[in-house]
């Protein structure tokens, strides 16, 4: 449904989110009762290598499904998919999981059980009969097909109806089914897939649509469909002329170049028993020409994720609330966006963020950076200061930062800067049990000095080469104290520009979303 309504100036377009989308998922012992089950196929090692069937605790005539697999010239490769007819079901499916092992790695049974559900786009059933040793293999496998469950068709017109609806309902056949973990792992892989997917929605979302106001109302929506209060979420925004009345320089520096206005989101969720409390700050430019330091044209495009950090730690805060984690969380959502016009920064302009600092702005296309200081010092202040009890124990900044990231890690990996080697491995050690792939980054201290300047406090970009690890140092400018802090890169991992693999699309990734309720469920003691 296509809403256009005035919010104040100017007249703001919007597209409404999916009405709550989440995929069914159970586990059960016992019969097959859907007419397409997905079993894994490895393979060994040699020259000839021999195919093995994995379908965990569901025993299937192998010999003549070898037979027919090897004719087919199957290979069990990790992303292969091979469809078999069958006779009591009518699709059997073969997921890829590479080398036959004894014990699979959960992100292997992640990817394949994801690579099969996008595979089966079409089908509204799916059952899942795959090698599982531990309770963490079988939410390895109900989270990947969940997260996998995914398409975008918001924007379709006449082309809508082609597309195949994603898998709504699956079924994990394990002999842990009956256990008492079974019912968690169930909601907790919805959950993680509902979420995933308003992610990849915000951040596949056309610049046309999106922008920090309609952002904000997507969100408020959010917020309210996860049950608002009663759940213990809270939500506040400050408006344009609140963030140049109160002083957030970086934020409404960012934004005076654009039509559409600037804002703050604030979100909170404080359970009543928490005993530790984090922040969490993601970046929201919803489109970033560069400013007067304008972009190039080529990949332009793909500049509409510049948003994917603030649409991150929304949902993960909404996730945290749904699964009622224990765990106090503060999340600040820094939206604006960054244009070109004859209001916009210049370089050489000086900005003063919030808390005093002043920016000398040598590039208006460094927005990020800027609006993540004035988001960084408020976070901490309300952190330490909303006279509740706790204090804050560290804080967590989600950015897709600068393009230096994927030259340094790829597209597929996120960088983990940090003043607090304990925290980063807390992080890191979450990262790798959720799947997200991260990788530690220094913050060498002999760069900091090319962040001088000779007018202001500092500038915002420093020497080009290292420029992530240059980045990472202008933000730690606005951490104070030894507040344990971790800034992640994400500019190649949240947004899939080339072919779908395993449980992730092309477009919005969804990363580290999960990463970042994994570390809320391992640290809420």
């Amino acid at each position: 449904m296509l809403l256009i309504y005035r919010l104040g100036s100017p007249l703001v377009t919007t597209i409404s989110i999916r009405e709550c989308f989440v995929t069914k998922v159970q586990l059960i012992d016992g019969a097959v009762t859907t007419r397409v089950l997905v079993v894994g196929l490895a393979h060994g090692e040699g020259k000839n290598p021999s195919l093995h069937i994995e379908s965990g605790d569901l025993v299937l005539d192998r010999k003549p499904l070898l037979a027919a697999l090897s004719d087919l010239g199957a290979t069990g490769k990790e992303d292969e998919i091979i469809r078999l007819p069958g006779s009591s079901i009518r699709l059997l499916v073969f997921t890829g999981l590479g080398k036959a092992q004894r014990k699979y790695p959960h992100e292997v049974l992640r990817r394949a059980a994801g690579a099969a559900t996008r595979a089966l786009a079409g089908n509204p059933e799916v059952s899942f009969a795959m090698p599982v040793l531990d309770l963490q293999s079988v939410n390895s496998i109900a989270e990947g097909a969940t997260v996998a469950a995914y398409s975008f068709d918001n924007f379709r017109g006449i082309t809508k109806s082609e597309m195949k609806a994603p898998v709504t309902s699956i079924t994990v056949h394990t002999a842990f089914a009956n256990s008492p973990e079974a019912r968690g792992i169930s909601k907790r892989a919805s959950v993680i897939g509902q979420y995933t997917a308003l992610v990849r929605d915000l951040v596949n979302m056309p610049p046309s649509h999106l922008n920090p106001i309609s952002f904000v109302e997507i969100i408020r929506n959010s917020v309210a469909d996860a049950g608002g209060e009663k759940t213990g979420l809270k939500l506040a925004v400050l408006n344009e002329k609140q963030l140049r009345t109160q002083g957030y320089g970086g934020i409404t520096g960012v934004g005076q170049g654009s039509a559409n206005p600037p804002r703050l989101l604030h979100i909170s969720y404080h359970p009543k028993k928490a005993k530790q409390k984090y922040a969490l700050v993601g970046k929201g430019i919803t489109f970033d020409s560069g400013g007067l330091n304008l972009k190039a044209g080529l990949g332009m495009q793909a500049i509409k994720s510049d948003m994917a950090g603030a649409a991150t730690v929304c949902a993960a805060i909404l996730a945290i609330a749904t699964l009622k984690l224990p765990i106090q969380i503060d999340v600040w959502a820094a939206l604006a966006e960054n244009m070109v016009s004859d209001t916009a920064t210049r370089p050489g302009d000086i900005l003063t963020i919030y808390g005093g600092k002043t920016v000398e702005v040598l590039n208006p296309d460094a927005e990020g950076r800027l609006v993540l200081a004035d988001a960084l010092v408020k976070a901490i202040e309300v952190g330490n200061s909303d006279g509740k009890g706790l204090k804050l124990n560290g804080i967590i900044d989600v950015a897709t930062l600068t393009g230096t990231q994927v030259v340094a890690l790829g597209t597929r990996t996120g960088a983990v800067m940090t003043n607090n080697e304990e925290l980063s491995a807390r992080f890191l050690l979450a990262a790798g049990e959720s799947g997200d792939s991260f990788w530690p980054m220094p913050l060498p201290e002999e760069l900091r000095p090319s962040l001088d300047s000779p007018v202001a406090d500092l500038a915002n970009i420093g020497e080009p080469k290292g420029g992530m690890l240059v980045a990472g140092l202008f933000l730690r400018e606005f951490i104070s104290g030894n507040l344990p802090w971790i800034h992640l890169d994400i500019v190649g991992p949240a947004y899939n520009e080339h072919a779908p693999h395993g449980y992730t699309p092309r477009g919005g990734t969804g990363m580290p979303l999960r990463a970042l309720v994994r570390f809320a469920e391992n640290n809420q003691h």
